[in-house]
């Protein structure tokens, strides 16, 4: 699915922002939670962005979800603030955690533990 330069503009400063906003976190959104933002996907319309979260492997991967889930509507309206001058309207925000990295570690894991035989020479 190829993307519009509008909407990996937008995409774009969605994500910066979003990362402002989590780092600044002023109402305790997400509390001592870190959050990365991976990937930001826009509809067509630009109505729906798409938020790819990075997330450490320590934390309760769930419970951030729904914290954000809950708190929806706060974030968006915090967004609203800074990018409604750049935008018409102010898409609606869905949390996606990205497994990316977990099945990377994991694949990693998996070739390191391959018990492979040495290689033997025939002559």
């Amino acid at each position: 699915m190829s993307s519009t330069v509008r909407q990996q503009k937008v995409a774009r400063m969605i994500q910066k922002e979003l990362s402002g906003i989590f780092q600044r976190d002023k109402k305790g959104i997400v509390g001592n939670s870190f959050i990365s933002i991976a990937e930001v996907r826009m509809s067509p319309d630009l109505s729906v962005a798409k938020i790819y979260l990075g997330l450490t492997l320590s934390q309760d991967k769930p419970g951030v979800l729904a914290k954000l889930n809950a708190r929806k509507s706060e974030i968006r309206k915090e967004l609203g603030d800074i990018i409604r001058r750049q935008v018409r309207i102010i898409p609606e925000l869905i949390f996606i955690l990205d497994e990316l990295e977990e099945s990377a570690q994991r694949v990693e894991e998996i070739i390191r533990n391959l018990q492979i035989p040495p290689e033997t020479k025939v002559s």
